[in-house]
């Protein structure tokens, strides 16, 4: 009798260990998602802001442009000083390439992890995988002009990282850190040559920019709603989409 209650209880024994276990590592699971997440995401929503706010004036002075006045690319880098022109060029390259960076970021360090039942988390996922595919839509008009394939969209986003970052830790290169790779010889200057001469098509034929920008800004609000929903960091009134005049 002592010995069948002894296996009883060793059966229980191991009967809880297991589901403690199992209790304890989804817990330790569901930990790291709101860990990475939480530390990721004001990175990724400073960005993505950024670089809607840039499309959105250019965009912008598109119609300023129809008026007959000087809009964002066309007074700064068609009729302005050469500064301002490089300026342009450089600064809009990089929040493109910012943003590619994090989006890289979020895959290498997030794709490890079950997103288990958060829609949100899930919402964000699938928010940067509509970004990609309109970046790399081939059926775009003017298809050429901001068109990066998505391997391409990777490769921009891996040299972004700041290789001293780790993984849970990762971060991208500052605006000073990348200007000064892009006056070195390499293979920085030539993947990001490609943004910048994106940015040079959209000041000069802004037929060609105008609809694939206006998706993509529409696409970067959403992700905003989906990061920041509750509006502590961008209030409603600093999300406007683009709407084309008539």
């Amino acid at each position: 009798m002592i010995a069948v209650i002894s296996a009883v209880i060793a059966v229980l024994g191991a009967v809880f260990s297991a589901v403690l276990g199992h209790r304890l590592q989804a817990q330790a699971k569901s930990r790291d998602r709101r860990d990475y997440m939480s530390r990721y995401r004001d990175g990724l929503l400073w960005t993505t802001f950024d670089l809607q706010s840039r499309i959105f004036n250019i965009l912008r002075g598109y119609q300023v442009d129809l008026r007959g006045s000087r809009g964002f690319t066309s007074g700064f880098l068609l009729a302005g000083t050469e500064q301002q022109a490089l300026y342009v060029k450089r600064s809009t390259a990089f929040l493109f390439a910012e943003y590619l960076g994090w989006a890289e970021i979020f895959r290498r360090d997030l794709q490890f992890l079950d997103l288990g039942s958060n829609r949100a988390n899930q919402q964000i996922m699938f928010t940067l995988n509509r970004v990609s595919r309109t970046l790399g839509d081939a059926h775009t008009a003017g298809a050429e002009c901001f068109r990066i394939f998505r391997t391409d969209q990777r490769a921009i986003g891996e040299i972004m990282i700041d290789s001293a970052s780790e993984p849970g830790e990762r971060r991208c290169i500052g605006y000073a850190t990348f200007c000064a790779q892009l006056t070195a010889e390499g293979a920085f200057s030539e993947w990001m040559q490609e943004l910048l001469d994106h940015v040079e098509v959209a000041a000069r034929e802004p037929d060609k920019a105008g609809d694939r920008l206006a998706r993509i800004q529409h696409q970067l609000i959403d992700l905003i709603d989906l990061l920041d929903a509750e509006g502590r960091r961008f209030p409603s009134a600093e999300r406007s989409r683009f709407v084309p005049a008539e």
